[in-house]
C-alpha cells in the first residue's frame, strides 16, 4: 500500500525563529518511520517535508511565490532554493541516521510549472525509487514557471499532482496541531472527521498558521485536501500531530488519530 507522509514545516522547525530545525524531534520521527517500515510489510512510503522557518522566511522577504522577474527577485529565488535545500539536507541526515535509504527527488531540477500548477514532471526516478524499496523524499521548493518566471510549490502542491499519478491509499499530514479544530485557537473541539460538505458550513473555524507561512497555513491545507478527496474518492487524508511520541507510528499503521478527511 502506497502512503504519502508529510512532515510539516511547523513540526520539524521552529517557525517563529528563522532557520531553526528541531533536531531531536526529527530524529524521533525518523526512528518511528524506520521501525514502522520494518514492522509493516507491503507499506510503501513517499515522504515529503515542509520548509518551515527556512524556505518560508526567505520566501516572505522576497515574495517569491507571487512570481519572479526583476534581477533582485531572481537572487531571492536562489536564496529560497538554498534555504529549502539546506533543510532537506538536515532531514536526510536524520533519515540516514535511522538507517533509512532516503533519496531526494528535487522539485527544482525536475518540475516546470505554469501559473503555479505543475506542467511537466518526469516521475521515472521517483517510481524507480519506490520499486527498489528506497525512500523518495520531496519538499516544498522553488521551480521555474512559464507564466510567472519562477514560483514556489508547497509539499501539498506536489502531493496533489502525485496523488493523481500514483494513486496512494492515504496521505498523512503530520504537524504540531492534533488535527483540525472546530474552534481554533481555543482548541477545545477537535474534529475527528471532515468532509467537503462540513467545510462549506464551517470554513471560518479553520485556523491559520503561526509563524512565517507563504503557502496558506491550515485553511489552504484543508481546502486543498478536501478538493483532492472529491477528485479521488478512494483516498483518505489524515491531519494529526507528529510531536507526540508514537503518534507517527500509529498513523502509519492506520490507527484512528487526528482528523480524517474523506468524501
Amino acid at each position: 500500500m502506497l502512503t504519502f507522509l508529510k512532515l510539516g514545516g511547523s513540526l520539524i522547525t521552529d517557525k517563529t525563529r528563522p532557520y531553526t530545525p528541531r533536531l531531536d524531534l526529527l530524529q524521533q520521527l525518523a526512528q518511528e518511520i524506520a521501525q514502522t517500515l520494518k514492522e509493516t510489510p507491503g507499506l510503501f512510503l513517499l515522504l515529503g517535508h515542509g520548509s518551515g522557518s527556512f524556505g518560508h522566511e526567505a520566501a516572505r522577504r522576497f515574495d517569491t511565490h507571487r512570481g519572479v522577474s526583476r534581477p533582485e527577485a531572481w537572487r531571492g529565488f536562489a536564496e529560497v532554493w538554498y534555504q529549502a535545500s539546506s533543510l532537506n539536507r538536515i532531514v536526510l541526515a536524520a533519515l540516514r541516521q535511522a538507517d533509512l535509504p532516503a533519496v531526494t527527488i528535487s522539485p527544482f531540477s525536475s518540475i516546470t510549472a505554469y501559473a503555479r500548477r505543475i506542467l511537466i514532471w518526469d516521475l521515472y526516478p521517483l517510481q524507480m525509487a519506490l520499486e527498489r524499496n528506497l525512500l523518495p523524499v520531496v519538499h516544498g521548493d522553488t521551480v521555474f514557471d512559464e507564466a510567472l518566471g519562477g514560483t514556489i510549490l508547497s509539499t501539498e502542491d506536489l502531493f496533489i499532482h502525485l496523488a493523481h499519478e500514483l494513486r496512494p491509499r492515504r496521505i498523512l499530514l503530520a504537524g504540531l496541531e492534533e488535527g483540525v479544530w472546530a474552534d481554533f485557537p481555543a482548541r477545545t473541539r477537535l474534529l475527528t472527521e471532515l468532509t467537503p460538505a462540513m467545510l462549506a458550513e464551517s470554513a471560518w473555524m479553520v485556523g491559520e498558521a503561526v509563524g512565517a507561512d507563504v503557502t496558506g497555513g491550515m485553511r489552504a491545507k484543508v481546502t486543498q485536501m478536501l478538493k483532492l478527496v472529491e477528485e479521488l474518492p478512494d483516498l483518505e487524508v489524515v491531519i494529526f500531530s507528529g510531536a507526540l511520541p508514537g503518534n507517527l507510528r500509529r498513523a502509519l499503521q492506520g490507527e484512528p488519530i487526528g482528523t480524517r478527511l474523506h468524501r
